[in-house]
């Protein structure tokens, strides 16, 4: 019987897709594989979903500064829909500069809405790389939520624009009944304070002190609103002084700058590991059945990718089938003993062919076959067997 190697790895963020690294990997083993990229939520986990079976469906959506943008979402047979913030309103859809006070997740919610008029019955919402701060209200807005100031208007996108937040008018939502909101995402920061979505995440999306302070403020008022107006457990004021409850305390409310809080206080979603999740979604228990090895990897393999990156929940779930580990990857910075307690039993980085880090990221798909083929002589001694 021959076995086969199976190859899940993540994408190399700036050079390679996660179906790319696949390719290549298996160009330089020269044995039977499996390739089955993967993702953890983030940039490029509709590309995953699509290269493991799903289609994919392009629309044209709202991008985070309102100007309008081809976005894609991956859609299986069965009525499961995978949504990839970072398709519609991520830093990658900015056409210029960030513009932390405006910025909108509008254009995720056009994603949901047309998933749920296809008839999705599920939907996995990936969070990450997003360029808006405001909580999910401009998602909200898309499906249908009206956000009101206290002359019963409505209010402009954005998370500044929150701050004048007085009502919240859903008699015009969407109707999701019947439809199950999956969140993949492993961050776990609450919607408000020094963990939140606005201290932590506003200054990579350009955010200044004062403008965090501003976001800050109107997440606090989109929270306590949403709480004491419709019951949405988002957060309470004593004093005028917003705390944390609820949906704005959950861990995960502050992802994708408070788009985590939107998924649950009004589609109700439940938040799940995203690599753990995705790997189920995509089969990975089945395809790693009779695999002798599993390769994983992702661009760099440092002190984040232990925080439930791609690579670490693929060695998890190999180790639950018994089958050994290793990685490829553009740069490590991990140890040895670091990286064998997460399960991995080697790693092969791009750097150790070519140190120069431009050459490793203009000329990465030929350097991954030559590491890969380096890795078969190391861990695969006697070829195909």
């Amino acid at each position: 019987m021959v076995q086969h190697v199976l190859v899940a790895p993540d994408k190399f963020k700036g050079s390679l897709t996660a179906a790319e690294v696949a390719s290549r990997v298996s160009a330089g083993l020269g044995v039977p594989t499996v390739e089955l990229p993967v993702a953890d939520g983030g940039d490029g986990t509709v590309d995953a979903a699509v290269a493991g079976g799903f289609s994919r469906i392009t629309i044209e959506v709202t991008g985070p500064t309102g100007e309008r943008v081809p976005a894609s979402y991956a859609w299986h047979a069965a009525d499961t829909a995978v949504v990839e913030l970072a398709e519609a309103s991520g830093l990658r859809r900015l056409p210029g500069e960030p513009e932390p006070l405006t910025a909108t997740s509008y254009g995720t919610g056009e994603l949901i809405a047309d998933a749920v008029r296809r008839g999705a019955k599920r939907i996995v919402l990936g969070l990450g790389g997003s360029a808006c701060t405001d909580g999910g209200a401009g998602l909200a807005q898309a499906l249908g939520a009206r956000l009101l100031d206290a002359d019963g208007h409505d209010l402009p996108r954005g998370g500044a624009a929150l701050r004048k937040l007085a009502r919240i008018d859903l008699s015009g939502f969407l109707d999701v009944a019947g439809v199950e909101f999956v969140v993949a995402s492993d961050v776990d920061n609450p919607l408000l304070g020094p963990h939140g979505a606005a201290a932590v995440y506003g200054p990579q999306k350009g955010a200044t002190a004062d403008d965090v302070a501003t976001l800050e403020a109107g997440l606090a008022r989109l929270a306590a609103v949403a709480t004491a107006t419709h019951g949405l457990m988002g957060a309470v004021e004593h004093d005028g002084v917003p705390r944390a409850m609820g949906v704005a305390g959950a861990p995960g409310a502050g992802a994708a700058g408070g788009v985590g809080f939107a998924a649950l206080a009004f589609l109700h979603a439940e938040i799940r590991p995203g690599i753990d999740y995705l790997l189920d979604l995509l089969g990975f228990g089945e395809h790693v059945k009779g695999a002798r090895l599993v390769i994983t990897g992702e661009g760099s393999l440092d002190e984040q990718s232990l925080r439930g990156k791609a690579p670490i929940g693929v060695a998890q779930a190999a180790a639950r089938a018994g089958v050994p580990v290793v990685a490829v990857c553009g740069r490590r910075t991990l140890g040895d003993a670091e990286l064998k307690a997460a399960g991995i039993e080697a790693a092969y980085a791009l750097t150790d062919l070519e140190p120069d880090p431009a050459r490793c990221m203009s000329e990465a798909g030929p350097l991954l076959e030559r590491l890969a083929a380096r890795l078969a002589a190391d861990q695969l001694p006697g070829g195909a067997e």
